[in-house]
């Protein structure tokens, strides 16, 4: 009996430990934090791209008749001229040619005048009564007949001393050669196809990078847009352009759909040549002096027994019940100059930050402000500048505009006029299309004096990868806020997040 109630006792001794160790000791589980401090910088927002260098014009000269190449004028890198002689097909069977149809030419005058001739005496005897309407008849076709092959003829003499000046190549455009396809003595054959003889640039000085964006970034590229790209001749150094064109026409590389931008680059020096090709950053958006975090503070989960679960509740209650123009204290802080921000387009309209308008509508006016001010050069005045905004804004609005959105953008010049292009930017061209405005909402965890993670609800801007923009008036540059989380000791905590329902990340790395 003595001891069954040693062994009750043991047992009840080891339930207590194993309580003790699975309850309180799991409770006082200890975290060792990493933390970062709000920072204040500038934030650029690129789509990446790959692309090649060539002329903005280039042309394929060819040959449209048969023949050995008899003479040649230029070479590579020679410079022509509009107009000037390159090279020089054999002429010797094309002469030939233009010697029988002159021989056949004559023949079928002679045989018009004899035909004639018969014409007029078959006309007489017809009148006297000596012949017959069926012999006059006769000879009245026989000589509109040969008439026919007389005009045949002269059109044959025509076309063959065509095709003999079709042997003299001339050059169609002024500029440099970069490529010659042939060599003297070479036959070309221009049976189904002209062949090329010489490849002419236009102006080296003038080049455009052709790359294709992705589907999914595409709609976040308008004209106009800063472009910047590097070439592995020079590691170095950066070269900047301007989005120019966005071609409509979908090209699939392997089985994603790409579309084709244009960048037009200035090319002074020379150094950038045709076939380069460039690594291209395409500005989309970009903030400057503006509030920024590190990613991982947006994206860190803490385990349950880390959070202030009061702090928590209101700040969802916050967090859900707020519309999209607000942050998570009401207001945006719109001190920050960017250029997408709508502080910025609050000032370019004349309003306050807080004046009853959406921060979308100032971002739209905004942008719309800024599209139409690049296209213009930037020397537009201010009531001018003001005026093409609201009728653009009242098109977009659904008002009723006297012209349309197309018409507020100059007429092109250079390639586009010279190629018989609408002297207006069409509304697919996406000239005026609104520059991206990222607003998202995040959470942020601070450490406050409890010991416990306190949340901040924010607003989230542009991003870069690396870090991300933040709008709120509760964070301030150099405020810590906690990044991770790892647990020390042997125990075992309650792994449940409430933020996301499910266990936490096990193993030595901890929460993140």
């Amino acid at each position: 009996m003595k001891k069954k109630y040693a062994f009750a006792g043991i047992g009840i001794v080891v339930l207590a430990v194993l309580s003790f160790f699975l309850f309180f000791r799991g409770s006082a589980r200890k975290y060792d934090f990493r933390f970062d401090k709000v920072s204040t910088g500038d934030i650029t927002m690129v789509v990446t791209a790959t692309g090649t260098v060539n002329p903005v014009v280039s042309v394929d000269v060819g040959t449209q008749v048969s023949g050995i190449v008899s003479k040649l004028y230029a070479d590579y890198n020679s410079v022509v001229k509009q107009g000037q002689v390159i090279a020089q097909i054999d002429p010797t069977f094309l002469e030939q040619s233009v010697k029988d149809a002159d021989a056949a030419l004559d023949r079928a005058k002679a045989q018009d005048a004899d035909s004639k001739r018969t014409l007029a005496r078959e006309k007489a005897l017809l009148a006297k009564g000596l012949d017959s309407q069926l012999n006059y008849d006769a000879a009245l076709t026989t000589a509109e007949s040969n008439a026919a092959a007389l005009k045949q003829a002269i059109a044959t003499l025509d076309r063959a001393k065509i095709n003999l000046a079709y042997a003299t190549i001339y050059a169609p455009i002024s500029g440099v050669v970069i490529n010659r396809a042939v060599n003297l003595g070479q036959t070309v054959a221009a049976s189904f196809s002209s062949p090329t003889l010489y490849t002419i640039a236009n102006d080296l000085k003038k080049m455009q990078v052709e790359t294709t964006v992705d589907e999914s970034d595409i709609g976040n590229v308008s004209i106009g847009q800063d472009a910047s790209f590097s070439v592995d001749a020079y590691p170095e150094d950066s070269f900047k352009g301007t989005v120019a064109q966005i071609r409509l026409a979908p090209v699939s590389v392997q089985n994603v759909i790409n579309y084709t931008v244009i960048i037009r680059v200035n090319n002074d020096d020379l150094r950038l040549m045709p076939g380069m090709t460039a690594n291209v950053k395409l500005v989309i958006s970009s903030a400057h002096n503006a509030l920024k975090v590190p990613n991982m503070a947006l994206r860190f989960q803490p385990p349950g027994d880390l959070i202030d679960s009061t702090k928590l509740m209101a700040s969802r209650q916050e967090f859900g019940g707020r519309g999209s123009a607000e942050g998570a204290s009401g207001t945006f802080d719109t001190s920050k100059s960017r250029n997408s921000t709508t502080g910025a387009a609050a000032s370019a309209s004349g309003n306050k930050p807080n004046d009853g308008v959406s921060d979308a509508r100032r971002a739209m006016f905004m942008a719309v402000r800024d599209s139409i001010e690049r296209s213009r050069g930037g020397n537009m005045d201010q009531n001018e500048l003001m005026t093409e905004v609201r009728k653009v804004m009242a098109s977009r609005m659904g008002g009723n505009v006297s012209k349309p959105v197309a018409e507020l953008v100059p007429a092109p010049t250079g390639d586009k006029a010279n190629y018989g292009i609408t002297p207006r930017f069409p509304e697919y061209e996406k000239s005026m299309d609104l520059q991206p405005h990222h607003v998202g909402r995040g959470r942020i965890w601070v450490l406050n004096a409890s010991g416990k993670l306190e949340p901040l609800s924010v607003r989230t801007g542009v991003t870069d990868g690396r870090f991300t923009e933040i709008t709120s008036s509760s964070l301030k540059t150099g405020d810590q806020i906690v990044l991770g989380a790892s647990a020390t000791g042997d125990a075992v905590a309650d792994t449940k997040s409430p933020l996301t329902g499910g266990q936490a990340r096990p193993g030595g790395g901890g929460f993140r």
